[in-house]
């Protein structure tokens, strides 16, 4: 019997008592994956041949894409997936902890490689991905990447926090806290500034970034403070607070859901708000929206409109029902390698359902807002907003169906796995075979964590149990913005950017500026205090509007008082 259904399954049909598609999927892909995962880490693994101890490759493919090198991030989740089975248990802590402290040695070096990004004092800590030798990567390249460094924090402090408790401290302090703190300043100095997207394509501020680096500011100040590091844990905590109000940016209250990569021109939604939830689940916070854990209402909302984005554009999903699941890639408008569904992102989404599942059975309850209502009405046209406890017959309805919701995302990987069990990067939207990377570690690491989720496992907390949005966020600051813009007759100027005050990037509702000083146009605009924000100005006349050409403006706003910004049309 698996432990997540038992608190439900005595109200669903019969059926569902009995093993799911879900579940022998992830009985016989358990070990492939596991021992898929192994493959790729030096310098062992069968399919690693070349990497030093304690690398992660990304892939073995070396052609149409070559995947052959190492990346910060998926390094730190493939170890993270690895720390979470150690404490849970699943492996044998002396061949376990012996891989991990190769990993440990391994990034101790590649931090401290120079590299395009600069060295460890200026920005290389960013650097996204090296050779699998430890040495830099000096082609062209999309960073830095903000992700790695927050990530790698949240994997060797889970791994440090485990170890104290073993009282093994001398490690934790002179090996593990050293690597663990470079990582934390670069964090802390930096989480205000633009960055490459997980997907190594855009420019700009990224959801998935900002919750991972929250998640590791905030973990990062309990470890200090542990340590008797009250300075830098009141530094990593202040940044936290601040990054805090920051992420409530990301949620679009008109459209239902999480903006990826504001200002960035798509529609927004992307697998990266997703892995941001499952990533910073804490199983302690219950259903807090204020961090996006899984089973929020924001986070509800979102993965409903998420997932609905892929119904349409992928042959494989033709004819499948609305309330069912379907095959789902990083984001729709995406063409590489064709724009498939990826192994990853599906998996992604039903370990956002079963983590919100366990959360729900443990308190006993849940609830149904205005805004994650048109979610719940996938399961129950009839249900309305409110609080539903174990004695109502609706939280047993709904706990059945997303339960079998969460099975369906499971069981399309499960339908376009190979017989091998081997999990490429991506498979076909048109036929559903594995097309891009072969033997991506992601792939494996992200059913690993998708088949614990399942059992009704989960990770150990880190902190974000009752946190709130200081009041600090809302104190406002005065911003003058002005741009050198020359226009023809019926053409005017406007600001729109990443906050709700500059229109949410929405040409419809921007900000008209004076021309009184032409060609100055002026406004000014009341912000949050020290907030980073991104801004573009716009023309319109009555029948079209251009956008000034990338990259977006960008600025952090003052603690108090006022600033002037002063452009050039581009």
């Amino acid at each position: 019997m698996r432990p997540l259904s038992t608190s439900v399954l005595s109200s669903c049909a019969p059926t569902l008592q009995q093993p799911t598609i879900a579940d022998t999927y992830a009985a016989k892909e358990l070990p492939i994956a596991q021992a898929g995962l192994l493959a790729n880490i030096g310098p062992d693994g069968a399919k690693s041949s070349g990497a030093y101890p304690g690398v992660v490759i990304a892939s073995p493919s070396t052609s149409n894409p070559d995947y052959l090198y190492t990346w910060t991030r998926d390094s730190s989740l493939v170890f993270k997936a690895l720390v979470d089975q150690l404490i849970a248990g699943g492996g044998p802590a002396g061949s376990m902890s012996s891989l991990i402290d190769m990993f440990v040695t391994a990034e101790a070096s590649i931090q401290q490689v120079p590299n395009p990004s600069g060295n460890i004092t200026t920005g290389g800590l960013g650097e996204p991905k090296f050779m699998i030798n430890k040495t830099a990567f000096t082609a062209a390249w999309g960073r830095p990447q903000r992700d790695g460094p927050a990530l790698r924090v949240t994997t060797l402090l889970t791994y440090a926090n485990w170890l104290l408790q073993q009282n093994n401290t001398s490690y934790v302090t002179s090996t593990l806290w050293p690597i663990i703190q470079l990582d934390l300043d670069y964090v802390a100095s930096s989480w205000n500034l633009s960055t490459y997207d997980l997907w190594e394509e855009v420019y700009a501020l990224s959801f998935f970034t900002s919750a991972v680096q929250h998640r590791a500011l905030r973990e990062g100040s309990i470890l200090a403070m542990t340590l008797g590091h009250a300075g830098l844990s009141n530094n990593y905590s202040l940044q936290a607070d601040r990054l805090l109000c920051f992420l409530q940016s990301f949620w679009n209250s008109t459209s239902g859901y999480i903006v990826a990569n504001p200002g960035v021109q798509r529609s927004g939604i992307d697998a990266n708000t997703i892995l941001a939830s499952i990533h910073t689940f804490d199983v302690d916070a219950s259903c807090d929206a204020t961090t996006y854990q899984p089973c929020s209402d924001k986070a509800l909302a979102n993965l409903k409109v998420y997932v609905d984005s892929f119904r349409s554009i992928y042959t494989i999903n033709s004819g499948i029902l609305e309330n069912r699941a379907v095959a789902t890639g990083r984001y729709p408008e995406d063409v590489y390698q064709g724009g498939n569904p990826w192994y990853l992102t599906t998996f992604a989404v039903a370990e956002q359902l079963y983590d919100a599942l366990v959360v729900w059975g443990k308190q006993g309850y849940l609830n149904v807002t205005d805004i994650s209502l048109d979610f719940f009405r996938m399961f129950d046209m009839s249900i309305s907003t409110g609080t539903y406890t174990t004695s109502s017959s609706a939280y047993g309805t709904l706990m059945c169906a997303i339960r079998s919701f969460a099975d369906e995302f499971v069981a399309i990987n499960a339908n376009y796995t190979p017989s091998d069990g081997n999990l490429a990067e991506q498979y076909s939207r048109t036929n559903g075979t594995p097309v891009s990377a072969v033997d991506l570690t992601w792939s494996y690491a992200s059913a690993l964590t998708a088949f614990a989720a399942l059992e009704g496992q989960t990770p150990v907390t880190w902190g974000a149990q009752g946190l709130s949005v200081p009041s600090m966020c809302y104190i406002p600051v005065s911003v003058t913005f002005n741009v050198d813009a020359m226009t023809v007759f019926g053409e005017n100027i406007y600001l729109t950017g990443s906050v709700p005050a500059l229109s949410n990037w929405d040409p419809s509702t921007a900000i008209p500026m004076s021309s009184v000083n032409y060609p100055i146009w002026s406004t000014t605009v009341s912000l949050p205090a020290d907030t980073p924000i991104l801004y573009k100005y716009i023309r319109k006349d009555a029948n079209s509007v251009m956008w000034e050409s990338d990259p977006n403006n960008a600025f952090t706003t003052v603690e108090s008082g006022s600033q002037t910004l002063d452009d050039m049309w581009r």
